[in-house]
């Protein structure tokens, strides 16, 4: 047996065979071939394997999406086909002798600046589905497994660490849990583990390496252990564990329906935090109430290229029906200091948590932020969607915000095209600033939702994403709390609401504090809703204290 000891980041017991994720190669090196023929065979069996996927993907999107994003990849199946567009790939290879990869690739290119250049937004729309189409055929060219698992069986994923993106991309469906060498409590690795409710570990170091792949393991992610090929004695102590997690899961299942109250009728919003569209299942599964934080960067991430309007559009609107007159907050673009996005090209910054990040890109890159705003704007009309602001700092740039919500509503309203005029605005308390002027700021908008990771972060000047801070990443530090304090009696003296959606929210250790500070939602990862409830339904209000506060 070999114990290997990392951090915790989300409870449970989960057993499988490790297996390493592999980052693929994705250099295209152009190669004079022998066997032209070879080559276009080679071609036409990614071309068959990339139809085969698209028609899977709406097949499945029939059953459980809208036709719109069949649509979607019905159509991309056509172009994968299109005349014109293979015909210019099979030119570059005869007229260079090529390789089938740099082929696509340059073809790809060419017909996406073609389609570009058009004056029809129509046919300029379709450049960004000739690169998606081209970057398909080319990962069935290089052997690039989708959803990144090449297992047939689910498996705990194990990596140095997972950047935002790649978490996007993975099969979700073959994860048990994961395991990684690096990475805090904070990382999108921990984050993605705690909305999907399966257990992870961070910081496991040198000592989980790739010779350990293909061997079966048990991963506790409340004491942070990975057994590998456990004895038998660890082998009962796990199993015992497990059973029990499973009698907790089925007793929190008589949460389902109940009110969010306490014994003395206190009244507190429980809502989820997702990443995309296919976490609503989750919502639903453990009887969220609404979304607190739908992150809409994941559009951004998973992408290469901008989104476009009717991609957002079409994520928004999915979501807002879905939850079927709930509350979904969708914070805008979130991208910058750990969240890197390629084709934004921004400049390489020393410390990118304090630079061009979140709401301060969209105010410096109008058109980008105008996209969003007219996505989530015509979502409205399908449910109750709310907007929100994040890394919010000053007034004005609330009052920016706003006026450019105006100018979005005036063009839709000019267009015919259907809004919520009435849509909630809010703001993301995150910083020590926005602490300190949030009276002046409630006075903007209908909430605020305090982001405990980033507050912080930039309360203590510690980094979130730094696994080696230990004990001086303290988000129950009295300096946080007087910070969530001030931050509540500013929204309610303004007659908002305010609720928590960083992790902080889902300790069940902070709750009495939560109710006796004053705090009105709490937006966690759904695996969490139904705990916060048991505990909620059996606190009594008036008895919670400040004493964590210090005061």
């Amino acid at each position: 047996m070999i114990t290997i000891q990392g951090k915790g980041v989300s409870k449970g017991i989960a057993k499988g065979k490790l297996y390493f994720y592999r980052r693929p190669d994705t250099e295209i090196v152009k190669q004079t071939v022998s066997d032209l023929d070879a080559e276009k065979a080679r071609l036409a069996e990614a071309q068959a394997a990339s139809i085969a996927q698209l028609e899977a993907l709406a097949e499945k999107c029939r059953a459980e999406a809208s036709e719109d994003t069949v649509v979607l990849f019905e159509t991309h199946a056509m172009f994968v086909e299109d005349e014109d567009f293979v015909e210019c790939i099979t030119s570059v290879m005869e007229d260079e002798n090529c390789n089938a990869e740099y082929a696509v690739r340059e073809a790809g290119e060419q017909f996406a600046a073609m389609l570009a250049a058009m004056d029809d937004p129509y046919m300029q729309a379709r450049a960004a589905d000739i690169r998606d189409v081209a970057g398909r055929i080319l990962n069935n060219l290089m052997g690039i497994v989708p959803g990144g698992i090449d297992s047939e069986e689910p498996v705990i994923l194990a990596a140095d660490d997972l950047a935002p993106s790649e978490t996007l991309q993975l099969d979700k469906s073959k994860i048990l849990a994961f395991a990684t060498q690096g990475g805090s409590g904070n990382s999108h690795t921990a984050i993605l583990a705690r909305t999907m409710g399966i257990p992870a570990l961070c910081g496991a170091g040198a000592t989980l390496e790739e010779a350990h792949s293909g061997r079966l393991c048990y991963i506790d992610g409340e004491t942070g252990v990975l057994y590998i090929e456990p004895d038998a004695l660890t082998l009962a102590a796990m199993n015992e564990k497990y059973e029990q997690q499973q009698e907790m899961k089925k007793l929190l299942e008589t949460m389902i329906g109940q009110e969010d109250i306490t014994l003395d009728g206190r009244k507190m919003m429980l809502y989820c935090n997702i990443g995309s569209p296919e976490d609503v299942a989750a919502v639903h599964l453990n009887d969220g109430q609404g979304i607190g934080l739908f992150r809409s960067e994941f559009l951004y991430l998973s992408a290469s290229d901008y989104p476009t309007e009717d991609e957002q559009f079409e994520a928004y609107r999915t979501v807002a029906q879905a939850m079927k007159g709930k509350r979904v907050v969708i914070r805008t673009l979130d991208i910058g200091a750990d969240k890197q996005v390629d084709y934004f090209e921004m400049q390489k910054e020393e410390n990118p948590a304090m630079g061009l990040r979140a709401i301060r890109i969209c105010l410096n890159r109008p058109e980008v932020f105008r996209t969003q705003l007219r996505a989530l704007y015509r979502a409205s009309a399908y449910g109750k969607v709310a907007i929100m602001f994040p890394m919010i700092t000053s007034v004005w740039e609330v009052r920016e915000c706003k006026r450019a919500c105006q100018k979005v509503m005036a063009e839709l309203k000019a267009e015919g095209i259907p809004f919520n005029a009435e849509t909630e605005i809010g703001i993301m308390i995150e910083t020590p600033s926005a602490v300190l002027i949030a009276d002046a700021l409630a006075k903007e908008v209908d909430f605020f939702s305090v982001g405990t990771n980033d507050l912080t972060q930039y309360t203590l000047a510690c980094d979130r994403q730094a696994n080696d801070l230990g004990k001086f990443f303290d988000p129950h530090h009295p300096a946080v709390l007087r910070a969530l304090k001030m931050a509540t009696d500013a929204a309610h003296a303004a007659g908002i609401w305010i609720g928590i959606c960083g992790e902080l929210g889902a300790d069940l250790e902070m709750l009495p504090t939560f109710l006796a500070i004053g705090i009105d939602e709490l937006s966690v990862s759904p695996a969490a809703v139904l705990p916060l409830r048991a505990a909620i339904r059996q606190s009594i209000a008036k008895t919670c204290t400040l004493e964590k506060l210090g005061c």
